[in-house]
């Protein structure tokens, strides 16, 4: 059982692929921006038991893979 992760009543392995693209895929995330992008989500994550896998932030487009238990829903993630 590599990989999973266990709490008192499940065992889990729970991983979400996250895909945010900029409006009208305009090329605005360089220099700064992405830096304060990647705090934020960081920070976010952080304050809600999620961890970050991988992230990668591209001129439009920023994907991350993310683990989390089964009490956070998709839709708190988002």
């Amino acid at each position: 059982m590599d990989g999973y992760r266990k709490s008192g009543h499940a065992v889990y392995d729970i991983k979400y692929h996250v895909i945010w693209v900029t409006k009208y895929r305009y090329k605005v995330l360089q220099g700064h921006i992405v830096v304060r992008a990647r705090e934020l989500i960081r920070q976010g994550c952080e304050a809600r038991g999620i961890t970050i896998l991988q992230d990668s932030v591209c001129k439009d487009h920023i994907h991350l893979l993310l683990s989390c238990t089964p009490s956070v829903a998709p839709s708190k993630i988002m």
